[in-house]
């Protein structure tokens, strides 16, 4: 029986719609809005668990993904 898990989904506008990434496997993807980039990552990560062999899903995994801000004066 599969499993639902949650991951990291980083989106940053671009110049003709939005990037996606997901930092635990390195895996992105596009959409014109903040929706479609989100679901075609979503799609990404699902046909990657299927045909991934599981060696390569462990290599890839990174445990440890911090997303944070941080303050600097600017100029």
């Amino acid at each position: 029986m599969a499993q639902l898990r949650r991951f990291t989904a980083i989106i940053e506008r671009e110049q003709s719609g939005y990037s996606a990434l997901c930092p635990e496997y390195d895996i992105a993807s596009q959409g014109a809005t903040i929706e479609e980039a989100r679901d075609n990552l979503a799609e990404a990560l699902s046909l990657f668990f299927e045909c991934a062999d599981a060696s390569e899903i462990e290599r890839r995994f990174q445990s440890e993904v911090l997303v944070t801000q941080v303050e600097v004066r600017v100029a």
